[in-house]
């Protein structure tokens, strides 16, 4: 397992940050060619971010870049100056506002040819962003559109803005969710999230806009990782360590696994399909559950010069 808790956003048009980006403590770093871009500074962001691809010291993270959706004139744009134009040097791109399989598999075959050109050994991921209405009506077709896919990466602000769900600002806490009683997003989360893992794939949360509250921040990562989530996405490199933080299985959570093993082993030995700690029965459903903390644990503690650079999961 790959760790993915924190993926830091930085604007490609803003060379300056990308270096103090790098040096911290995120998992993943991706330079983005869309929202944080004016339209004006495609073309000098693109050059920016070639050059960040083939000079940059990454720390051994997957290289990842954000392109512009399909629905824009710019995509194209994007796959040529960052995948011709590094001559491969990215290792993940994702797809933003990816409205149906369609989507995903244009990239792929399009991927399929630059790299049959190109004669590289790595096949460049593809990670989905699941963030308007139609998205989320196919997003199980989606997930299953293409072996590329790695991830699919939920986006709160553009979803409710697809639905028109009031949001005061990305992915925060606002009078709304107090007048629904509960969390309006988890339907959407949880869909996505079961499209993810039927397929295979990570499951992110997107980004929480206020990176000055730190307590909203931790609320609401505590709410992806409660549903399932393997991280979420910062827009600050100070929100990076509350990120973390949560979704890193606690010293509890890893004892806890380490103990549930050990008693399904010992039963198996003797022969029992189920186990008991304490008064806490176990079976294969609880070994599962111990192997995948276990195995998120593993991943947190790895050092970032040790990742794989093409971000297999």
């Amino acid at each position: 397992m790959e760790a993915e808790r924190s993926v830091l956003s930085v604007p490609g048009s803003r060379p300056e940050l990308f270096e103090k980006a790098m040096r911290s403590e995120a998992d993943i770093v991706f330079l983005d060619l869309e929202d944080s871009v004016p339209d004006a500074a495609k073309d000098r962001a693109r050059q920016s971010v070639r050059e960040a691809l083939r000079e940059l010291d990454w720390r051994g993270r997957p290289r990842v870049v954000r392109i512009n959706p399909l629905d824009s004139p710019h995509w194209l744009d994007d796959l040529s100056a960052i995948v011709a134009g590094s001559e491969g040097a990215v290792d993940v791109l994702i797809l933003p506002k990816a409205n149906g399989p369609e989507d995903v598999t244009v990239v792929a075959r399009v991927l399929d040819t630059m790299e049959a050109r190109l004669r590289l050994d790595e096949r460049i991921r593809i990670e989905a962003q699941i963030e308007t209405a139609r998205g989320l009506a196919t997003v199980e077709a989606i997930a299953g559109a293409s072996d590329r896919l790695r991830a699919l990466v939920f986006g709160p602000g553009d979803y409710a803005a697809s639905v028109a769900m009031p949001m005061t600002a990305i992915g925060t806490f606002d009078r709304w969710d107090e007048a629904y009683g509960g969390s309006r997003l988890d339907y959407p989360m949880q869909r996505m999230l079961v499209a993810a893992r039927m397929w295979g794939l990570l499951a992110i949360d997107g980004p929480y806009a206020d990176f000055r509250d730190a307590a909203g921040l931790r609320r609401a990562a505590l709410r992806a990782r409660a549903l399932g989530y393997d991280g979420k996405w910062c827009i600050h490199p100070a929100q990076i360590a509350v990120v973390n933080e949560v979704f890193t299985p606690t010293d509890e959570e890893v004892s806890w696994a380490r103990t549930v093993l050990q008693a399904y082993e010992e039963a198996a030995r003797e022969g029992r399909g189920a186990a008991a700690i304490g008064a806490t029965m176990i079976d294969a459903a609880s070994l599962r559950m111990a192997e995948r903390t276990l195995a998120r644990a593993r991943a947190a503690a790895r050092p970032s010069g040790e990742r794989e650079r093409s971000g297999e999961s």
